[in-house]
């Protein structure tokens, strides 16, 4: 497979900070790393961003129940997310805030630079408007009367508000993302987002009056941007928008936009027309992943099931987490998780499986070799069946693929019998074991984008000459 592509530029969704992390964003970020991984393994130039969200009247309330200024608030969650990342074993390049100057500053140009276009205009409105989303929503949306998201009743307001016009983007959007100019992933997604464009656009509220907790429009110091248009736009402020134009010209647009299904619209309906509007050009794609269940229930706080990422690792580590995350669903299908189905992946996958062929093949290397294998060993050029699943965002396929090697592998120590063939022919033990430690390197190459703490254990022992030392990778639970 080859590829043209020399920078890669892979973004999540900057994270509301009116809670903690949980799996569900754990997930996300996860998939996120694996990729940036990935690219830099192929010799691209990559930025990986994600980050925390912090305006808005939602966080300000949230703020004042805790009887905290709303920076301090912000300041105390975003630091968990931050923690949370880093126990994970995910490695942005960039960590943005929206409380951050720089984001502030190119927020405030784009919104010039918007006012400038002639496609916002000052009315009123008067609409259903979503407290979870922060934004107003269509009737057409609800479910039995409430948001189906949040599961709440929408209010109804009437306000002063500045609008874009959106209305004027519904051709132009359905062309491209036709077209696949505009790549949304999975398909039912894509059709989700069509279909909502065909119902017809209708122009949206860009900002909101007295919302101290936010930007104020440059023009307008009694409105505040809405704080999911000022979001939106950190994927642009992140890499320089405004203040340092090579990296921005260098990096945008961004290559693979990943979120979870719920913010589709904002990200493949506003956030294109948007950037149409200020002369930017459009994501190249948009990955909208399915939700978790836990064993079988919704995570809500009220059944008190919410799962703090930093709870698993703590208990399994941070590779044992990535990896089954990443194999128990399919990426952009909704699935079902549990510390027990953690477990039962721990114990076979991991220990068993590759684990086991780790021990036994360095056993082996020690008992048979004195330790001592040769140079023998070239890493390969063109991507395996496996990275390239990995590429195309198929996670579970990917690792499905690397586990099938690990069980041929187990197996085939079980029929060569090396501790009988030792006895008979020396030469042929030492040929399958260094075949076996070729293949386990080319197993951690592969894993190293999901499992990079394992992929560097093996890596080590194999190659620095320590195999003498070598610790299990995973011990069963």
């Amino acid at each position: 497979m080859t590829k043209d592509q020399k920078k890669f530029y892979i973004t999540t969704p900057i994270y509301y900070v009116n809670d903690k992390p949980h799996i569900g964003t754990a997930y996300t970020t996860i998939a996120a790393d694996v990729l940036a991984r990935l690219h830099r393994q192929l010799g691209e130039e990559v930025f990986f961003l994600t980050g925390t969200d912090e305006h808005g009247a939602k966080i300000a309330a949230a703020a004042e129940t805790a009887g905290k200024k709303p920076q301090e608030f912000v300041d105390e969650i975003s630091a968990k997310f931050s923690l949370a990342w880093d126990q994970l074993g995910i490695a942005p390049d960039k960590f943005i805030r929206t409380t951050d100057q720089e984001h502030i500053s190119a927020v405030e140009k784009f919104l010039n630079q918007l006012k400038d276009s002639g496609k916002i205009y000052e009315g009123e409105y008067q609409g259903l408007y979503c407290v979870g989303h922060e934004a107003f929503i269509k009737e057409s949306e609800l479910v039995n009367g409430v948001c189906p998201d949040h599961k709440t009743k929408p209010q109804l307001l009437k306000e002063q508000n500045w609008f874009f016009k959106l209305s004027e983007y519904q051709s132009f959007l359905q062309e491209q993302i036709t077209n696949r100019d505009f790549d949304i992933q999975p398909e039912a997604r894509k059709n989700e987002v069509l279909s909502f464009i065909k119902q017809g656009l209708e122009d949206i509220a860009i900002s909101r009056p007295n919302v101290k907790w936010g930007i104020p429009l440059p023009w307008d110091k009694n409105q505040t941007v809405y704080v999911w248009v000022e979001a939106l736009f950190n994927y642009c402020s992140a890499i320089g928008y405004g203040q340092d134009d090579e990296n921005f010209k260098k990096f945008w647009p961004a290559d693979v936009q990943l979120m979870g299904k719920d913010i589709i619209k904002f990200h493949c309906v506003i956030w294109p027309a948007l950037l149409t509007a200020i002369g930017e050009k459009i994501p190249k794609k948009v990955f909208a992943h399915g939700f978790f269940t836990v064993a079988g229930e919704k995570m809500s706080k009220s059944l008190g099931n919410v799962i703090d990422p930093n709870d698993w690792v703590a208990g399994y580590g941070a590779d044992a987490v990535r990896y089954f995350l990443l194999r128990e669903v399919p990426f952009g299908q909704d699935g079902d998780v549990s510390e027990d189905k953690l477990k039962v992946r721990f114990n076979g996958d991991l220990a068993n499986g590759l684990g086991n062929l780790f021990s036994r093949t360095t056993n082996m290397i020690e008992k048979y070799l004195d330790g001592q294998i040769d140079n023998f060993y070239k890493s390969p050029k063109d991507l395996s069946e496996a990275s390239e699943a990995l590429y195309n965002l198929d996670f579970a396929h990917g690792l499905v693929k690397i586990w099938e090697e690990v069980a041929w592998a187990n197996q085939l120590i079980d029929k060569a019998k090396p501790w009988e063939l030792y006895k008979t022919d020396p030469g042929k033990v030492k040929e399958l074991l260094l075949n076996l430690a070729a293949l386990l390197l080319d197993i951690a190459l592969k894993l190293s984008p999901v499992m990079p703490e394992t992929a560097n254990k093996i890596r080590s022992t194999l190659e620095g000459g320590d195999i003498k030392k070598a610790k299990p990778l995973f011990l069963k639970i």
